[in-house]
């Protein structure tokens, strides 16, 4: 579970998402514009659907094309992981310009949780790529209609880290404002960016992930952001016996007249005494199994027995990413503190369902050094 430079080493890549008519193209479009972006890799699944023909400079080959901007553009109509190992190899044999950046743009009617899987579990790609942020892009205009009638827009908003409402010009304040509230409820943690035409700096969309490239650090805070539960108003205490306790910060969506959006919770749960590490994989696994379709994204840093560091674990839905041991805490507070995205299903079986393996594992560590027939020879 250590962490070593290669994490630092690895390409940054970030998935574009978002419904069909939110603005996709014209985001990447902005971005691919501005200073800074001459070292970035994009993938679209078709040339023609996405539009950048007026940036096009030179065919490279029938897949892969560099931009005026000096970025490159591939064309993915297959197997996302034979893309992205296409790339790295065309790159290491210096075929294509060298880049440390990967921007994915899937489908309007995609669900982000494969493309997500893919840069988590796909051997060679975890040792080349890291996951830095999802990007949600939400119509203005349409964006509650769409939000009403198509869970995978509810979806892709909730698993988001950024939001960006575009067309934020064509609505009025109210309308805007109530869709900003609606996501919020979605997803407290994503920083929601009104956007006209793909206007918004690169620095607020990249970089979101655990590892700093800028600092060669780790930044906990920007990452799990477990703070907006807090402050979302959304703080609920709930005490274990005498000598542990949780917090939870859950969402009542019984005011939502959307359907879609009552079947979406998030959450933070707080562990005050430190996790067995058996024990949360013994959850880990049971819950993956058996409601991994019900874990949108879990994000979390965990105080493990035995361990005086951090270790941070990230999942969505039935795939848990590697975990890895952080160099220090981030702050005084080493309590273990997970975020949840999920769908029907609430805190409460989470939390108790957790600690009571936490509390069987501990008490039988404690039988095992209390019991005289395993105690080690003097």
């Amino acid at each position: 579970m250590s962490l070593s430079n290669e994490q630092f080493e690895r390409i940054a890549t970030t998935v574009i998402t978002g419904f069909l008519g939110s603005g996709k193209t014209t985001l990447l479009n902005a971005l691919l514009r501005q200073n800074g972006m001459d070292k970035t890799a994009v993938l679209i699944n078709e040339f023609g659907e996405i539009g950048l023909d007026h940036l096009l400079v030179r065919e490279v080959s029938e897949d892969v094309v560099l931009l005026n901007s000096g970025c490159i553009c591939c064309s993915v109509r297959g197997d996302l992981i034979s893309g992205l190992r296409d790339l790295f190899v065309r790159r290491t044999r210096g075929e294509i310009p060298d880049f440390d950046r990967v921007i994915i743009e899937t489908t309007g009617l995609a669900d982000p949780a494969p493309i997500l899987h893919t840069l988590m579990t796909d051997p060679l790609l975890t040792t080349k790529f890291r996951l830095d942020s999802v990007v949600t892009t939400v119509d203005a205009v349409h964006g509650a209609g769409q939000l009403d009638h198509h869970p995978e827009s509810v979806k892709q908003a909730a698993v988001a880290d950024r939001i960006l409402m575009t067309k934020a010009d064509m609505v009025d304040d109210a309308t805007r404002t109530a869709l900003e509230n609606r996501l919020r409820a979605l997803n407290p943690a994503a920083p929601i960016y009104p956007v006209v035409n793909g206007d918004i700096a690169v620095a607020k969309l990249f970089n979101a992930g655990l590892y700093d490239p800028a600092t060669k650090s780790m930044d906990v805070q920007k990452w799990l952001r477990d703070e907006a539960y807090e402050q979302h108003g959304d703080h609920d205490h709930k005490h274990h016996h005498d000598h542990s306790h949780s917090h939870d910060h859950a969402h009542d969506h019984s005011h939502d007249v959307n359907r879609h959006d009552d079947h979406i919770r998030s959450f933070c749960i707080t562990f005050d005494e430190p996790i067995h590490w058996d024990a949360f994989v013994t959850w880990a696994e049971i819950f993956t199994q058996m409601r991994g379709e019900s874990l949108l994204r879990v994000k979390g840093i965990l105080n493990l027995v035995g361990e005086d560091a951090p270790v941070a674990i990230h999942a969505v839905q039935h795939i848990f990413h590697p975990p890895a041991t952080l160099p220090a805490w981030p702050s005084d507070d080493h309590r273990s503190r997970i975020v949840f995205i999920t769908k029907d299903l609430g805190p409460e079986v989470i939390r108790e369902s957790l600690y009571h393996l936490n509390a069987a594992v501990t008490e039988t560590t404690e039988n095992s050094q209390n019991d005289p027939n395993t105690a080690p020879e003097q």
